[in-house]
């Protein structure tokens, strides 16, 4: 028996019962007191209030979304016209991160408009305290391999959990054999197959408890070896009458079953798909496609190893339509096919300060911000870049060829970003910050978030001398 911490707000599938009221996080205080002030009680609220001083309709101007460090939101303008955040515009969509007292005016000037100061209310000690279960390890073993998982995932509808390797290599086997995917533990027909994050952190916390449990990294790169399994598949069962459900519904005005992609019911790009073809859900429009092994055309993000189809069906030369939707080239593409235009908002810990003094830098050394990606993503194909602390999959993998979907690209620019702050002179720098003092705890600074005065007074692009980070 080993104790697992969980961290608040995490599940395993025990149903959770919801306050009746939930608490505000954060709050909107106007500066003007004939105003009320708006509770942000919602992680994802869009805010409807007056604007203007002269006016007393409503709008919905922004919305703000609560950011998993608990110490910042991400506001994004709804409105018609530009909303100043600390004097910084933000237009039509466009989003950026506040923290306490944070400046926002509804609209595009001073004169005339709302403006209000972003508090965060104070987090109770309660919602930070790990709790911990006890866990039979015997109860987190894959019955393929009778090991502790290794990068789990589980099957449904039966939700029996394996290791990716072991289960790949059963489902690939499976498909040849037989015309359907049977559960190896429970023997009950396989409709779908993913990834299980949460039971990773389990798994993990399972393996540091007990050493002896830990297979050796041979063994390991074996089971990495045969892991197919990247985001969630759909498996196409061939014995379709003896299941309670139907693969699909079948259409009410012609009875017909409707197909899982344009390749269930036609021959296109030289490929069908038949009775135990698994298909992937593009993470974008929710389409599907076969999930291929024979082909080099990217079906993932090589960042996140989420699905995308937009790719895949240009390869095959199938379009969108109203029955079989296909996302768009902007959803995923290589990296060298993006343009960047502007710093992300989680670049330096979604610092804005520090992504301020990142920008007026560039802009001293008279390059633009497209200039110095692009150099450093020719660093980084030159392989003269630690990639530790990239905060994407496969980091050792990624090239300018690279397919990356937008969040993924942001992820990456942020970490290239990093690296070019951290390898330029102090003396490149803007006069009015060069002096600076690192902060001891560097990027991984807490305070940064909630006291302006200390992300603005010291620097935080900078490795940490001091706490859990060194």
């Amino acid at each position: 028996m080993v104790n697992v911490k969980l961290e608040p707000g995490e599940c395993s599938g025990i149903p959770v019962i919801k306050q009746e009221q939930q608490q505000p996080w954060a709050k909107l205080v106007p500066l003007d007191s004939k105003h009320p002030v708006i509770e942000i009680r919602l992680n994802d609220m869009v805010i409807c209030s007056e604007t203007t001083f002269s006016s007393h309709n409503k709008h919905e101007w922004c919305k703000i979304t609560k950011n998993p460090d608990l110490c910042s939101g991400k506001l994004q303008n709804l409105s018609s016209t530009t909303v100043i955040v600390d004097g910084i515009c933000v237009e039509k969509e466009d989003t950026t991160i506040v923290k306490c007292g944070t400046n926002i005016i509804t609209g595009p000037e001073k004169e005339g408009y709302l403006s209000y100061k972003f508090r965060l209310m104070a987090v109770p000690e309660n919602s930070q305290k790990l709790v911990k279960i006890p866990i039979d390890s015997e109860h987190a073993k894959c019955s393929i391999c009778l090991h502790v998982w290794h990068d789990v995932v589980t099957a449904g509808p039966c939700f029996h959990n394996f290791c990716n390797g072991c289960f790949s290599e059963w489902l690939k086997r499976s498909q040849k054999e037989t015309s359907s995917v049977r559960c190896p533990h429970c023997r009950a027909d396989v409709h779908f197959v993913g990834r299980n994050y949460f039971l990773r952190s389990i798994e993990e916390g399972i393996l540091a408890c007990d050493l002896s449990l830990k297979r050796s990294d041979d063994e390991l790169a074996v089971l990495d070896g045969c892991a197919s399994i990247q985001s969630n598949l759909v498996i196409r069962n061939g014995n379709l009458s003896r299941r309670k459900r139907p693969y699909s519904p079948p259409n009410e005005e012609t009875g017909r079953v409707e197909l899982s992609c344009p390749q269930c019911g036609s021959r296109s790009g030289g490929f069908q798909c038949n009775q135990s073809t698994s298909h992937l859900q593009c993470h974008a429009c929710g389409g599907m496609m076969p999930a291929r092994t024979d082909i080099s055309v990217p079906q993932h993000c090589l960042g996140c190893d989420r699905a995308f189809c937009w790719a895949y069906w240009r390869e095959q030369g199938v379009f969108s339509s109203d029955s079989h939707p296909v996302c768009r080239h902007e959803n995923i593409k290589p990296i060298s096919e993006y343009n960047i235009t502007r710093i992300p908002s989680l670049t330096h810990q979604s610092n804005r300060f520090e992504q301020d003094i990142t920008k007026r830098s560039i802009q001293q050394m008279g390059k633009t911000l497209k200039n110095v990606v692009s150099d450093w993503i020719l660093k980084l194909n030159n392989r003269e870049i630690d990639r530790t602390r990239m905060p994407l999959n496969h980091a050792e993998s990624i090239t300018s060829a690279s397919y990356l979907c937008n969040d993924c690209y942001d992820k990456l620019v942020s970490f290239l970003l990093y690296w070019y702050r951290i390898t330029t002179p102090t003396y490149r720098l803007p006069p009015d910050v060069s002096a600076r003092e690192d902060c001891w705890y560097g990027y991984e600074c807490r305070t940064q978030h909630h006291s302006e005065e200390h992300a603005r007074r010291r620097n935080h692009v900078c490795r940490p001398t001091r706490g859990s980070g060194m």
